[in-house]
Order: structure tokens, then C-alpha cells, then sequence
């Protein structure tokens, strides 16, 4: 007996060991790859995987859950967490003109609060008309959207479109701004249509004829990109970004298919976006400035062309790189072979947003600022969606979209954090899977443990997304959220001319818009009180930081 016993012990720890051993030297497929040791602590990570999955996912950066939000809609494709903790997506709307097949086709906006409930949708899908790809959350509360527009063939034609470049119909973009009312509706306040700032140079007898290299501010009806690969020939445009910059009261779009990013004056109201002169800039609707392929606006040739099917661009609000523009160059097509990059650029910009332009040129710059990409050169490509995020440490968030890959370089462009998406179509697979065709995320987000959407929440990581997933690869202390926060008072809230603060050893207080521009600032010495004046603030949400960290938001009401 006490052999037999002896015998099992001893098998038994072989088992054990064997098995214990080849899981902790398992290298990991998916979810957490790999960390770099400190790299853990500084916050959340957001996306939303694309295939057949309504979850929104938010992990920390050890790979492990600490909330989601389910929709009954695949992504349309983005998601964001506002300032007040809640969610707000779009998602994909049966549609039979606009085929979500294409992975790009939304029609409905939802927002949901911390709890999943949903407090507010709105649909934008008809035959003529879908929200697509991405939205923008406004510092008034509104929301920007991007829309795909139905042209008819005799309307294309009547605006000089040539007429052997027409399929079944054609589609161009639409930027609306909506006020949310009620739980199911809501109001337009403000739009801009591409088809509004058309030029050019075939039929003499229609509207908007005239040369186009003397007209960089409109957009020539007739330019097809040749390295346009959309399967639809209606999808002209292809617009798939939109974002605010609230200094300039400006609108930054991107249409992938003629490998462009443009800037327009949101100060216009619907009526003057719709013409040439008016608004701050006094060019109505038309571009403020434009980058990426001169070729559009015949100001250069294949050999000038800096953007290949890009995708995000964003304007840069702090670091060594503000008020510059970083964007995902998805190098689709790029010359020497399929390569994504991520860029920045400065561009001809003044103090209140002002683009210059010599007469004869294209708009500059003709060098970047910045680029990452991966050594070898081609490692990192993703021919689709894609985006970029500087972050507060100084270090660079990148989406590599179609892999569900997300990395952050430092600022030599090390690889310290990495990331695969374990969700394959709609599921999570177990670790160690090696084959993912359908994980791919639009774009992903980092929120610091200090932003005012987790004010007075309490986030305890599960387990990661993956099945049977390997011993977690970092160590990640208990963040202290709000240590302090029931011990600071900020009053009024709804606040007038003035908002005060009281609290311990203050020694600094900025006033900041949701975008994290920071307005406002005063330095305290460690008193225990502090004032900003807000009355010359448009009315709308704000964020208060403490000492270096974001706590909460105050509601600017005059």
C-alpha cells in the first residue's frame, strides 16, 4: 500500500510539474503580449471589436476586464467614455443601400450610462443617407457626425461630374452637428456638405466650372484616386474620421479615398457652411487647409502624395507637439510597398487659425515633424482603420487595426506595452490561438486613471477577455481614484461667473475643456482654497484638476 501511495504522489507531481512548467513558459497569442515593468499603472484602455460584437470592452493595461457596456449592434464603427462616465457609440444599422459588409456602414448612436443602461438613441439610415464610421462629442454636449449621402447619376452630371465615371449612384460626405433631445431624438443645429464646395474643368455649361489648381479651398468633382481600392465605385469620398478643435472652432475630416485630410470653420451657421464667404475665416464652408495629396487639386504629381488611405487624424493638445496633427498614414499603396506609419505634422497654422498657403503650391508641410514605423519596414500595416494617441506620459497609443493590435511606444519607439484583441468575431478564443481573421478594432482609446469619467467609480479588474488564459504577466497596484475626493468641495455647480474650490494642500487648479486644453490655471501654495473665474467661458462642461489630477467636472451655466 504504502508503494502504491508512494507511486501516485510521485506521478502525480510529474503531472503537475510538467503541466505547471508548459503553461508559465506558454508564450501568449492573444490579450496581454507583452508589458514593460511600471508601464502598468496609469490607466484604461477602450475599444469595441468590429466583427458581429456588440461589447464595448474597457481593460486595464494588464489585460484584464474592468467594464463593458453591450449594445444589440456591431460598431459603426466607435466609442468613446465622456466626461460623465457614460458611453457613447455608434452602431451598424441594417441599411440595404449602404452595405455593412463594407465594415464601415453605422446609422445608429447610443449612449449608455455606467450601469449599461441605455439612456438615448438616435438613427441616421435611410436610402439616401447613413451615419457612418465615426462621431465627435462637442464641449456643448452635441454631437458631430460623419454621414455617407446618396448623389443621383442626373445630379452628378448637372455639377459637371463626368458621366463614364458614374456606377449606380454616388456617394459623398455630410458632417451634421445634433443636439440630443428625449431618449429617441434629436436636433439638427449645424451641417456641412462636401457637395456644397464643388470646382471643375469638364463642361463649361454646368455650375462650379472653372480651373482647379487656382481653387485649393473646393474639391474637383471629377478626381479619382487610382489607388483607391473600395470595391463600390459609388464610395467617391470615403469619409472616416471627424474631431474638434475647440481653440479654432474647427472641424478636421478625413476622406480616405482621395488620401486627404481637411479642416473646415465650424463658427458658420448651416446657411453659410453651404457658401464660400462668412464665418470666422470668412470662407464660409469652404477648406481652411487641406494635406496629404496635392494631386486633388493639381498642385503635384504621384511622387508628392503623403497620405495613403489614412485614417484618425487628431489635433496634438499637449507635449512637444502641440497644436500639430498626428494621423494614421495606413500606407495603402505607399510607394516601395504596403507599410503603415504613424505621422505628424505642423501645419501653416497662426495663433487664431489661420492656414497659409503660397499662391502657386500646395499646402505644406513637406517634411513631417515625427513618424514611427517598424523596423523592418512593413511589420506594422494595416490597410484599414487604424488610429494613433499621444499620451500623458509622452509616450504613443497605436491601434493596428485589422490585427486588433495595440502597442504604445516610448519615445524612442520602443515597444512597452502590446496588446491583441482575443475577441474573433463576436467571441472570445482561448489563449494560445494562433489563427484570427476577424478581431480587427477601429481604433482603440487610453483613458488615465485620473479622468473624470471614473469620478466616484469603483473599478475592480476580472478576469481577462481570453478563455483559459495564462498567469497574468504583470503586477498592477490598486490605483487611488479618489483618495481625496470626498474632502473637496467645488461650488457653485452649475457655476456663473466663478467656480470655487476648497480642499487640503492645493498647489495647483486648472480649468480645462473636455478635450483636456487646459483654459485657465492658478497656483495655490498649498492653501486650502482657490477660485477660477469662469464668466467669460462659454456655457457648457468643464474639468477641474487638482494638483496635476483630474477629479471632476463643473457645469459652466450663465
Amino acid at each position: 500500500m504504502k508503494t502504491t501511495l508512494l507511486r501516485i504522489a510521485f506521478w502525480t507531481f510529474i503531472v503537475w510539474f510538467l503541466f505547471d512548467n508548459n503553461v508559465n513558459a506558454q508564450t501568449p497569442t492573444v490579450g496581454l503580449l507583452s508589458t514593460k515593468p511600471g508601464n502598468e499603472d496609469d490607466g484604461y484602455v477602450l475599444f469595441a471589436p468590429v466583427d458581429e460584437c456588440g461589447i464595448t470592452y474597457l481593460i486595464d493595461k494588464c489585460g484584464r476586464v474592468v467594464h463593458t457596456w453591450s449594445s444589440d449592434y456591431s460598431p459603426g464603427l466607435d466609442a468613446y467614455l465622456l466626461p460623465d462616465g457614460t458611453l457613447l457609440r455608434s452602431g451598424e444599422y441594417p441599411n440595404p443601400v449602404f452595405d455593412p459588409s463594407m465594415v464601415s456602414a453605422g446609422g445608429i448612436i447610443q449612449r449608455f450610462n455606467r450601469a449599461g443602461d441605455l439612456l438615448w438613441q438616435y438613427i441616421i439610415s435611410s436610402p439616401t443617407e447613413t451615419q457612418n464610421h465615426d462621431i465627435c462629442y462637442l464641449p456643448n454636449g452635441n454631437i458631430l457626425v460623419a454621414i455617407w449621402e446618396v448623389i443621383s447619376d442626373s445630379e452628378a452630371i448637372a455639377n459637371g461630374r463626368i458621366p463614364s465615371s458614374l456606377g449606380t449612384g454616388l456617394w459623398t460626405a455630410k458632417i451634421e452637428e445634433i443636439q440630443p433631445i428625449g431618449t429617441d431624438s434629436a436636433s439638427i443645429v449645424w451641417q456641412w456638405r462636401a457637395w456644397d464646395h464643388l470646382i471643375q474643368d469638364y463642361d463649361s455649361t454646368k455650375p462650379n466650372y472653372g480651373v482647379v489648381a487656382d481653387h485649393p479651398e473646393l474639391l474637383n468633382v471629377n478626381f479619382v484616386n487610382a489607388n483607391d481600392d473600395i470595391a463600390d465605385s459609388s464610395d467617391w469620398l470615403h469619409l472616416n474620421a471627424i474631431t474638434y478643435n475647440p481653440t479654432f472652432d474647427q472641424v478636421m475630416i478625413s476622406f480616405r479615398n482621395l488620401d486627404e485630410i481637411y479642416i473646415i470653420d465650424h463658427s458658420t451657421d448651416s446657411t453659410t457652411a453651404a457658401g464660400h464667404t462668412g464665418g470666422t475665416y470668412n470662407k464660409g464652408g469652404d477648406f481652411l487647409y487641406r494635406w496629404g495629396n496635392p494631386m486633388v487639386y493639381n498642385h503635384g504629381t504621384s511622387a508628392d502624395t503623403k497620405l495613403f488611405a489614412q485614417h484618425d487624424p487628431i489635433w496634438i493638445t499637449t507635449g512637444k507637439y502641440t497644436n500639430q496633427i498626428m494621423v494614421f498614414n495606413n500606407g495603402y499603396g505607399r510607394p516601395g510597398g504596403n507599410a503603415s506609419s504613424i505621422d505628424i505634422i505642423a501645419p501653416p497654422v497662426d495663433s487664431v487659425g489661420n492656414y497659409s498657403i503660397s499662391t502657386g503650391t500646395a499646402y505644406g508641410p513637406d517634411t513631417l515633424s515625427w513618424r514611427y514605423e517598424s523596423t523592418p519596414r512593413g511589420n506594422f500595416f494595416s490597410s484599414f482603420m487604424g488610429s494613433g494617441q499621444p499620451l500623458p506620459n509622452g509616450n504613443t497609443l497605436i491601434c493596428e487595426a485589422v490585427e486588433g493590435h495595440f502597442f504604445e511606444i516610448d519615445s524612442a519607439s520602443n515597444i512597452v506595452w502590446s496588446y491583441v484583441n482575443p475577441v474573433n468575431y463576436g467571441l472570445p478564443v482561448e489563449q494560445g490561438t494562433t489563427s484570427l481573421s476577424l478581431n480587427s478594432v477601429y481604433r482603440c482609446t487610453f483613458y488615465p486613471y485620473s479622468y473624470s469619467g471614473f469620478t466616484g467609480e469603483t473599478l475592480t479588474p476580472d478576469t481577462p477577455i481570453e478563455l483559459n488564459p495564462l498567469p497574468n504577466l504583470c503586477t498592477l497596484g490598486t490605483p487611488s481614484l479618489m483618495a481625496k475626493i470626498n474632502t473637496i468641495q467645488i461650488y457653485p455647480n452649475p457655476a456663473n461667473n466663478s467656480v470655487n474650490i476648497e480642499s487640503g494642500n492645493l498647489t495647483s487648479v486648472d480649468l480645462m475643456d473636455i478635450t483636456g486644453r487646459i483654459i485657465t490655471r492658478e497656483e495655490c501654495n498649498n492653501t486650502n482654497t482657490g477660485e477660477l473665474n469662469t464668466s467669460s467661458l462659454s456655457d457648457g462642461v468643464y474639468i477641474i484638476c487638482i494638483n496635476g489630477t483630474r477629479y471632476m467636472q463643473v457645469v459652466v451655466q450663465h
